[in-house]
């Protein structure tokens, strides 16, 4: 998926949202998990702010210490901020992140974003479904659906993360 892929995509993950959340009604709020979703939350905030007229408020999650493979991961894991500065209880949530896989990373997701308060509803928001979950977890929007072995690896690399241009790879795993 080439930049103009990414966009095209966001632009229809944005409408969709704000498909769902009106159905449903409830303030939207924008959540991305931390690293690759939060680039992701803020365009996709945008998209949504092009199609309301409001911008919703954006908060991020570092779910590191909720992860079920902690211990596996580092001695001392490297744990960045999470910043959610708005009441969550009552909104509906545009969790986002970039690839869902397993479905682990949306689970700690939402055991941390539920220490917060208690949303009306949780909307998971992802720029590629992969395939290949080990937890009963599904997307609600989804950019591309893809499947992928799982001796392959999906990377969305934004130009936020420092790349010249957006890209989405396939690639075998351990190569960068």
């Amino acid at each position: 998926m080439n930049a103009d892929g990414i966009e095209r995509a966001l632009a229809r993950m944005a409408q969709e949202v704000v498909e769902r959340a009106r159905e449903r009604g409830g303030d939207l709020a924008v959540v991305g998990i931390r690293r690759g979703g939060v680039h992701l939350a803020q365009r996709l905030r945008k998209q949504i702010a092009a199609f309301t007229g409001t911008e919703p408020p954006m908060g991020t999650l570092d779910i590191s210490l909720y992860r079920d493979d902690l211990s596996e991961l580092a001695v001392a894991p490297v744990v960045g901020p999470t910043d959610i500065r708005f009441p969550v209880t009552g909104k509906t949530i545009v969790l986002v992140d970039d690839v869902l896989y397993t479905g682990r990373t949306v689970r700690a997701a939402l055991d941390e974003l539920v220490d917060f308060g208690r949303p009306r509803r949780v909307l998971l928001a992802v720029l590629v479904d992969r395939g290949g979950r080990e937890l009963p977890i599904a997307a609600d929007v989804v950019g591309v659906q893809l499947q992928v072995p799982d001796r392959d690896q999906v990377e969305v690399r934004l130009v936020e993360g420092g790349v010249k241009e957006d890209e989405v790879l396939v690639k075998p795993r351990g190569n960068t």
